[in-house]
């Protein structure tokens, strides 16, 4: 079986080839030219980052991507769709001021603006695939009925799926609120009570007002309202709410992999990740805390598994960042440089398992040749 091709750019510059010069050797070198984009709507998907956090993918890029993307006749367009979870992008209206804040706008980034799934995140359509964990799909309208999908993902960790790559931008981030809330279905949290400080945080961030601290000063979930979003699981410092034994990350990761196959099925794609300012966290929240690992560089290829999978294995390969102390504090025993630094920060999580699953719906290989422009 022949291997896919990973294309890969290291970040060194000269002064007659800055970065974005880079970026648009690598995709042309990768084979972006070959899409006939004559007339079609094209999305972009693109994380416009949570306001306070400074790690997503500089909208200078997304500017350089339209100008050559209109250069060969396409109708581009920037797109992500609305949150589950509280937040400044949970409805178009702060999504888009959100995005204007940090630079993505059609005079910045070169082309309009679109939040995919509308003004409360309800504007969607089913596609039908029949999946093992989903039949249907619910996919923000804007990017369902776009004629090509490009992605441009920031390549970081991720506390429920282990990491955020291609799967994650597409498959979470293109899903309608109803989609999203699909995807977590079976993700409802406990609280380990002995664990529980009582801190309140958890509380205080619940958008629907599922948890409430008892009696005793222990955090409660009030499973009536509860949706499962996780994001007392992402919040909590130590360790009490934790992800219910009905459901996994490898679960979660599969249905995420499901969306993605409904996104891409029958259309032209190509993908895009930059790693760089590799995060423990998503870009969800409104921080970031410092990258991983150093700099590496940009990826891309028509392959979402190979490219995915070539990623997670630069990454593995790298060294710890000298001013990321987080993976040395937590295994300090352990030489990192060669380990899975996702499951090392997030060990609950497999993010193997929707790659496997993506290989099993014939979407891409694990298999790659990477190729250095």
């Amino acid at each position: 079986m022949e291997k896919s091709k990973v294309y890969f750019t290291d970040l060194r510059t000269t002064p007659t080839r800055n970065l974005l010069d880079k970026m648009e050797r690598l995709i042309k070198r990768a084979g972006i030219e070959s899409i006939d984009f004559k007339n079609q709507f094209t999305a972009i998907k693109i994380h416009f980052g949570e306001p306070g956090n400074l790690a997503y993918i500089r909208p200078n890029y997304a500017a350089r991507l339209a100008d050559i993307l209109r250069s060969l006749g396409a109708k581009p367009f920037l797109t992500d769709c609305n949150t589950l979870y509280s937040g400044r992008r949970a409805n178009a209206v702060d999504h888009l001021e959100s995005a204007m804040e940090n630079g993505f706008n059609p005079i910045s980034a070169k082309c309009q603006v679109i939040i995919g799934d509308g003004l409360k995140g309800t504007d969607q359509r089913e596609i039908v695939i029949n999946g093992e964990y989903c039949k249907a799909p619910k996919i923000g309208t804007a990017i369902a009925d776009a004629d090509i999908i490009i992605s441009m993902t920031h390549f970081k960790g991720h506390e429920q799926s282990g990491f955020g790559g291609t799967f994650k931008n597409l498959g979470m981030g293109a899903a309608s609120v109803p989609g999203k809330l699909e995807l977590h279905s079976n993700s409802q949290p406990v609280i380990d009570i002995e664990n529980c400080t009582g801190c309140n945080i958890c509380v205080r961030n619940c958008a629907h007002d599922a948890v409430h601290l008892n009696g005793n000063r222990k955090a409660e979930i009030d499973y009536d309202k509860c949706i499962g979003c996780g994001q007392c699981v992402a919040l909590c410092q130590y360790d009490a709410a934790v992800m219910g034994s009905n459901d996994t990350s490898e679960r979660l990761n599969c249905k995420i992999t499901e969306y993605t196959y409904a996104i891409l099925k029958d259309k032209p794609n190509f993908h895009i990740s930059f790693i760089m300012n590799v995060s423990p966290e998503c870009d969800c929240w409104n921080h970031n805390d410092a990258a991983i690992i150093p700099d590496l560089g940009i990826a891309a290829s028509f392959d979402p598994v190979a490219l995915d999978k070539a990623c997670a294995d630069l990454v593995t390969k790298a060294p710890v960042a000298q001013t990321n102390n987080i993976l040395s504090t937590k295994h300090p025993c352990e030489h990192l440089e060669g380990k899975d630094k996702f499951h090392l920060l997030h060990p609950d999580t497999d993010w193997l398992a929707g790659l496997q699953h993506a290989e099993r719906l014939c979407m891409g290989s694990m298999q790659y040749e990477l190729i250095t422009v």
